[in-house]
């Protein structure tokens, strides 16, 4: 799987632009900086600014290198060149979904409040329903996509259960975008849908496989 190199300039990009951002804000933020909400929206968490500002730049990092990694150590290397551009793409969104989070805990330290939940919604929906795209165009490999030991048995089985589950990612989005509506259930709207959905796909591609395997 060769990298394209327009997608590593964006990631580069996007993690460069992290950390300048944190450099910039460094002296106008307070000693102590909220960092995490509860499911209320609401601040209930604080750390050293130096932890808040760099923590997430860090973590974009690390995905990035996991993304340079990744198709050195696929033993199925030509499934993933089957759905590269995709793949690209997800990366690409993750590092953009982290550096918004990233924007929108900068904008709350700088005393711009707002209800937390209402605006991660709209950037979980995206996420949901972009990894449906990527699911629904991944091919049997040992890192991305609904890894089952029945769909990673079967081509069949991998075939027809990510076409399932691509269904269903896209529909967690649509629910997590509701979130921005129902932002006091916001919470429930992202995460209910998406843990319903990875048990349904998993108890499909089980089912799939006993079918399969009773054929023979």
């Amino acid at each position: 799987m060769n990298l394209k190199k327009p997608a590593i300039i964006i990631l580069l990009t996007i993690v460069l632009l992290s950390f300048i951002i944190g450099i910039y804000f460094y002296q106008s933020m307070p000693e102590v900086m909220a960092s995490h909400w509860n499911m209320n929206g609401l601040v209930d968490g604080y750390t050293s600014k130096a932890v808040a500002l760099f923590i997430m730049p860090a973590i974009s990092i690390i995905i990035f290198a996991i993304y340079l990694v990744i198709p050195a150590l696929e033993p199925l290397k030509k499934n993933l060149d089957k759905f590269q551009r995709y793949f690209d793409c997800f990366i690409i969104i993750i590092l953009l979904f982290l550096l918004y989070l990233y924007i929108l805990t900068i904008l709350w330290n700088l005393g711009i409040l707002f209800n937390m939940n209402r605006f991660i919604a709209p950037a979980f929906a995206a996420i949901f329903f972009y990894a449906g795209v990527l699911i629904s165009k991944t091919k049997r490999n040992w890192f991305i996509g609904i890894r089952t030991p029945w769909t990673l048995s079967s081509d069949s089985v991998w075939n027809k259960t990510h076409k399932l589950g691509g269904a269903l990612f896209k529909i967690c989005g649509l629910f997590a975008l509701l979130g921005v509506i129902f932002y006091k259930a916001a919470i429930f709207l992202i995460l209910v849908p998406v843990l319903l959905s990875t048990i349904i796909v998993i108890v499909y591609s089980y089912k799939l496989f006993r079918i399969e395997k009773n054929k023979k």
